[in-house]
């Protein structure tokens, strides 16, 4: 069995939200870091995606700066760095065709966001007929804000709101929705410890 290891978004654009100090794993980039040198020391293929918003002025505007991995986590020689400006890292990356030419048939996912890209990510991947490990101590996230909340409100005032999705429901609704369904949820540990 051929294996990558998929890098989602694990980029310094979320350090710059004020909503990055209510994340639900603010060392991701060491869960990250951990993975990579299993994938690599297995020989594993790696693969860093990352998101971005051109031109809109915003964190994810590679202008400003932020559109480059987390400190500690550095792509080598021969690792691919996609960008994207979709949800999924097989939109409109070449990905797939770059999996496929490896002839990888299984794909680890980690990264951020845990229900966004990550989820998005791991699900792609499984219509495209890879087996998924979703290592979901290896993602993070921040609490969502009831759908119909005013935008742009202080963080302090989202955390207050009962209506908000905290992190933990929001990574526990995650693996609800993949496991077994869409992927193999792993943790860290498991994923290095297995070989």
């Amino acid at each position: 069995m051929s294996r990558a290891l998929v890098v989602v978004d694990a980029q310094k654009s979320f350090l710059r939200r004020e909503s990055w100090r209510a994340s639900s794993n603010p060392d991701v980039a060491d869960d990250v870091a951990a993975l990579v040198a299993h994938a690599r020391g297995r020989g594993d293929r790696v693969v860093w995606v990352l998101h971005t918003e051109p031109g809109t002025g915003g964190v994810f505007d590679p202008a400003l700066g932020s559109v480059e991995p987390l400190d500690g986590l550095e792509p080598r020689g021969g690792e691919p760095v996609l960008r994207k400006t979709v949800h999924s890292a097989f939109g409109g990356t070449g990905l797939h065709a770059l999996l496929q030419g490896w002839g990888v048939t299984e794909v680890a996912v980690c990264g951020i966001r845990t229900e966004q890209c990550c989820e998005t990510t791991a699900r792609a991947a499984s219509d495209l007929g890879y087996g998924v490990v979703f290592v979901v101590d290896a993602t993070a996230t921040e609490p969502i804000p009831a759908p119909g909340s005013p935008p742009g409100r202080p963080l302090e005032e989202v955390l207050a709101d009962p209506l908000t999705l905290g992190t933990d429901a929001v990574v526990t609704r995650t693996v609800y929705a993949l496991s077994g369904r869409f992927a193999r949820i792993a943790t860290v540990v498991e994923v290095v410890g297995v070989d």
